[in-house]
């Protein structure tokens, strides 16, 4: 005799020679060894599953068909298991069986070929179904969304975390920054009207305004880098260096003025423009440095003679002005005096006459004039 024991949380499945017979209640039971019987085990706090068996067969069986809980999910559809009310497992494609012996058990179906979960399926239970079936998208702050269902876009998605079912029709989230972005254009060689070339450092800032217009650009900054370029060739070509020179603040307006007619074709608004810096070429440098001294020079001389001719004016005017007035022309004489007697240390007058006489000698006005 061969004795076989299946407990409470267990169900057997008797089999002989091969061939099903029936199921087995929790129990003993006892067999000869020459019948060839097999009873399988299975544990009822998992899913019905007969290794190597195909399931059509046993659930033929209506007493051990009353023992389980079936659902058939098709191709186009993933069923989610809940057992007493708790997300178990996910089902796929297929035909699926649990005993029900002990445990309540619901499904919720929801259609693979739409990729949008359903608001009812809580995110908790998302996070467990794991990435094999659940794609995440995440939207910064700074950012827009643009969602794409079967290569066809949907809609402009906001900030947030977003959850799509793997299936036959693809989902797919395009993230676009919203924020203030800078294009810098380093080192550009162009040419002026008179034939000299130079190097340009430019710079502009832009938003983009429109995220589905930017995204059905191909390489979008290298478009936009491009756009610029064009335009400063265009402008700096009909402009010889010394204009250039003179009106570097004037790039930027034109440069801006031209990207803004073009702004809506590209999605974006542009903000700003303006020129960094000119770089020109080692012996045009040299030129223009000699050129600058030399008018620096020729401004100082300038200066130099104005200044003279001012002061050989005033000394004229002054002149006249002394010979015309007598009592002008003492002051002046005693301001001379003042200044010569600031220089002296001491005064010696001779021939030991009256010191008053002296000093009116010294003063003397007409008598020495003339």
């Amino acid at each position: 005799m061969t004795k076989f024991i299946i407990r409470e949380d267990e169900r057997g499945l008797l089999f002989r020679e091969g061939r099903y017979v029936k199921p087995l209640a929790p129990g003993t039971y006892r067999f000869w060894s020459f019948a060839n019987h097999e009873i399988a085990t299975l544990k009822t706090n998992q899913p019905f599953r007969v290794p190597e068996r195909d399931i059509e067969p046993f659930l033929q069986d209506d007493r051990l068909r009353a023992e389980l809980t079936v659902v058939d999910v098709p191709d186009y559809e993933y069923a989610l298991h809940f057992e007493d009310g708790k997300f178990a497992r996910l089902l796929t494609a297929g035909k699926h069986a649990f005993w029900n012996v002990w445990k309540r058990h619901e499904f919720v179906r929801v259609d693979a070929r739409d990729p949008e979960i359903p608001p009812e399926v809580d995110v908790s239970v998302l996070t467990r179904i794991g990435s094999a079936y659940v794609q995440s998208y995440e939207v910064a702050s700074h950012e827009a969304g643009l969602l794409f269902i079967g290569n066809e876009f949907e809609r402009t998605l906001k900030p947030g975390v977003y959850r799509f079912w793997r299936g036959p029709v693809p989902a797919l989230v395009r993230t676009v920054d919203m924020r203030q972005q800078q294009l810098d254009m380093t080192g550009q060689e162009m040419m002026t009207e008179d034939k000299v070339t130079l190097r340009l450092n430019f710079v502009c800032q832009y938003r983009i305004v429109d995220p589905l217009k930017s995204l059905e650009i191909r390489s979008f900054e290298d478009q936009v880098y491009v756009l610029l370029q064009l335009i400063l060739r265009e402008y700096v070509g009909t402009m010889k260096l010394d204009e250039l020179l003179r009106a570097k603040q004037e790039v930027g307006s034109y440069a801006l003025g031209k990207l803004k007619e073009k702004a809506g074709d590209y999605g974006v608004e542009f903000l700003s423009a303006g020129v960094k810096d000119i770089i020109l070429p080692g012996d045009v440098k040299e030129i223009l440095n000699t050129v600058l001294i030399a008018e620096k020079k020729a401004q100082a001389n300038l200066i130099t003679r104005r200044e003279e001719t001012a002061s050989t004016r005033s000394l004229l005017n002054t002149a006249k002005l002394l010979d015309e007035n007598e009592t002008l022309y003492r002051l002046k004489e005693l301001e001379f005096m003042e200044k010569i007697c600031d220089k002296i240390g001491s005064v010696s007058l001779s021939n030991g006459g009256n010191v008053l006489e002296q000093l009116n000698s010294l003063f003397s006005v007409r008598g020495t004039r003339g």
